[in-house]
């Protein structure tokens, strides 16, 4: 079996998730938890002889196909072989309300279906222990196989005959077969039956949860997957938002810049949030700053730049030399020693989200205003400060434009929050603050020569991240200098009209080679783009970057330009809401609907 690609689909139910490439197997899950040590973990590289995935082989492949049922997170693959037998295998995580609340059992149902023809499978499930080191030990009964894994036992329940599953022996498809894999739990009924109520429960309950959607005429079905998608990503046991499913996918082909994205990074959750909100969503965005208020509780001025799914906040990172790492990029790392940096602008997109949960009516909270005080007394002292900044750099630390432009929007926050909602604050002095921020950085931050903001006072280089300059109010569209700013970008920072973050020439991250282009940056080209009155050339964009996604719409948090395909951890929340609020920004003043109204494809 070739290392697989990114053309992956994924599927969970806010506990973990699952990645499921072309050929149907389960190639990355950490089951029972997003962050823990992976079940499997074969797109990374374990010895193909000891397993690591979960495969559904078909004897003489000959194709597939992958989709979504429609408005669900149920992946339909197809199998095809080269005598015309065909099957099909639905994968999904079980989710729907019962008694008022959420059943959210950490299991994985797969159920296979012969459609055409006599095609002959085998079943593997080899899952492995100590992150890919060995094989686990295992028992079996009539209908299940468990493996004893250091932290948990699992167990896989299935209608086909165990010692099939067991020793990996082929067998004709010729009725329905059914395997739910997960904690060991045992099932007191009919397999079949209850995972066809779990099919029914869980499909109903997806299209319930789009039904609420608001999402404009244009571009549902890409705002939809993203939606979902964003949704997967949040620990619902915690609410916390995470980054990604993945770790140390890398960010170029053979490259050493492979990170772990398995935790909540305040500021791609708090965008989630708003994503999600402008969407209609807010019970989302309670979890989030439920999981926010007891993450930082207890010292507001240590925020950390991410937590773990739990509010963990030490993270250690670790290399792990026995994988071989995706297409050989190693090394593989588990945990971020980012999670120690300081970057001044998450004090700022906090301080922004929290405000905005607020102007979207989430009801308000003493305790939230009592921390977003304490994050701006923190910023009062420190907005002066060098910082590694948005990319997480790791050279040496600047005073970077878009830190202190966020520290301005933190400032602006509480300001506005004081005049609009009439909360206690000493307004007087947050204005002072606001106004010598934005002084500062219009002094210090702008090339006038070239007509543009730079990556970092007294430098040339630039940053996409400058795009985000009139997006949070620090400047309107229509000044010469977010207008010179755009099209430096533009000219300086786009290859094969993508944007790069940085050069990584230029921008001192300490790390060698090159990366792709990111996806998120080149969303925000599109913003940008329309916000200065370019429609027709951010349409444009817009279409080309749903363009870059895989066959069942995912995004990942890069795009090799040179090999043509995607790169980085994935799914990529970064990338879907990015994807999410340009496609709202090129709605603006438009009609949205909700998607009760919106066509619905059945299933064939």
């Amino acid at each position: 079996m070739t290392q697989p690609d990114l053309d992956l689909g994924v599927v969970g139910n806010g506990s973990f998730g699952a990645l499921v490439d072309k050929h149907a197997r389960v190639v990355w899950s950490c089951l029972p938890t997003f962050d823990g040590d992976p079940t499997f973990c074969a797109l990374l590289g374990p010895n193909q002889q000891t397993g690591g995935d979960f495969a559904i082989e078909l004897e003489d492949f000959a194709g597939s196909e992958q989709e979504y049922l429609t408005n669900t997170a149920i992946l339909r693959t197809v199998l095809r072989d080269a005598h015309g037998g065909e099957l099909e295998i639905l994968d999904f995580a079980p989710r729907w309300r019962q008694n008022d609340r959420f059943y959210r059992p950490v299991s994985l149902i797969r159920q296979v279906r012969p459609l055409a023809g006599s095609p002959r499978i085998t079943v593997r499930a080899r899952p492995l222990a100590d992150w890919g080191a060995r094989v686990p030990e295992s028992t079996w009964g009539s209908n299940h196989v468990r493996w004893i894994l250091p932290e948990h036992v699992l167990r896989l329940t299935t209608d086909v005959p165990v010692r099939f599953v067991r020793d990996g022996l082929p067998f004709v498809l010729n009725h329905p077969i059914h395997l739910i894999l997960g904690v060991d739990e045992s099932l007191n009924r009919s397999i079949s039956g209850y995972v066809q109520e779990a099919f029914q429960r869980t499909r109903d309950y997806w299209r319930e949860w789009v039904r609420y959607l608001s999402i404009p005429l244009e571009w549902q079905d890409a705002v939809i997957r993203s939606a979902i998608t964003l949704k997967l990503c949040q620990y619902e046991d915690s609410g916390a938002i995470i980054a990604a499913m993945t770790t140390s996918i890398p960010e170029a082909p053979g490259s050493v810049r492979n990170w772990d994205y398995r935790y909540c990074w305040l500021r791609d959750a708090t965008l989630t949030l708003q994503a999600l909100l402008g969407a209609g969503y807010v019970d989302e965005a309670r979890a989030w700053r439920d999981w926010l208020l007891r993450a930082v509780a207890g010292d507001p001025p240590d925020l950390k730049i991410m937590y773990g799914i739990h509010g963990e906040r030490r993270l250690p990172e670790y290399d792990l030399p026995w994988l071989g790492g995706y297409e050989g990029s190693s090394p593989v790392r588990v945990g971020n020693a980012a999670a120690d940096q300081f970057q001044l602008d998450v004090w700022g997109t906090v301080l922004e989200g929290l405000h905005v949960a607020r102007e979207s009516g989430l009801a308000p909270s003493d305790d939230a205003w009592d921390l977003q005080r304490a994050l701006m007394n923190h910023l009062e002292g420190h907005w002066q400060d060098a910082d590694r900044g948005l990319w997480e750099v790791r050279g040496p630390e600047r005073r970077f434009v878009h830190s202190q432009v966020m520290a301005w929007a933190g400032a602006d926050r509480m300001v506005r929050a004081v005049e609009r909602f009439g909360v206690d604050g000493p307004v007087e002095r947050w204005r002072a603050t606001r106004d010598e921020i934005h002084a500062t950085v219009c002094a210090e931050g702008y090339d006038a020569d070239r007509r543009t903001f730079t990556q970092h006072f007294g430098g040339a280089a630039l940053d996409a991240s400058l795009l985000l300059i009139p997006r949070v109010g620090f400047l309107p569209w229509d000044d010469e200098r977010v207008i010179g700013t755009v099209d430096a970008v533009r000219r300086e920072l786009c290859e094969d009209g993508l944007v790069l973050r940085y050069r990584t020439d230029e921008g001192g991250d300490g790390l060698p080679g090159r990366e792709g282009a990111f996806v998120a940056c080149s969303f925000w080209l599109v913003d940008a783009l329309e916000g200065t009155g370019r429609r027709a050339e951010a349409v444009a964009l817009f279409e080309r970057l749903l363009g870059l996604r895989n066959d069942v719409g995912l995004l990942a948090e890069e795009y090799d330009t040179v090999g043509g395909r995607q790169v980085g951890n994935m799914p990529q929340a970064f990338s879907h809401l990015a994807l999410v609020t340009s496609a709202q920004q090129l709605s603006h003043g438009r009609e949205h609907v909700t998607t009760d109204r919106a066509p619905l494809v059945p299933e064939g």
